[in-house]
């Protein structure tokens, strides 16, 4: 099962065996990883669920889609090139050594 390390606010590392097919987001809140708030509950309509793609992660990932580009486009926190929403990333049996940075704030 793939590895997802989680990157919390305070830098501590969470690393979570996430099934494949599961979003990154999902993983997370059925984990308690603090900092993903995900109100909408996946459903690509409110960017709580904003993360960065942490420059050690050696997981392909597509890049996203026009609905997630404009998402992003109103995040609370800063908006970088390695910005994602976790919803929108959605685990593969490739994917370990994913690594996403939970950003200062959501929402």
């Amino acid at each position: 099962m793939p590895i997802v390390t989680y990157i919390l606010r305070d830098g501590k590392r969470t690393e979570i065996e996430v099934p494949a097919g599961t979003s990154v987001m999902e993983a997370a809140i059925h984990n308690n990883v603090r900092g993903i708030e995900a109100e909408c509950g996946g459903c690509l309509s409110c960017a709580t669920c904003h993360v960065y793609i942490d420059p050690s992660s050696t997981a392909e990932l597509s890049a996203p889609d026009d609905a997630e580009e404009e998402l992003l486009e109103g995040v609370a926190a800063e908006r970088r090139p390695e910005s994602r929403l976790s919803c929108q990333l959605v685990v593969a049996s490739t994917m370990s050594g994913l690594v996403v940075r939970i950003p200062e704030k959501q929402g």
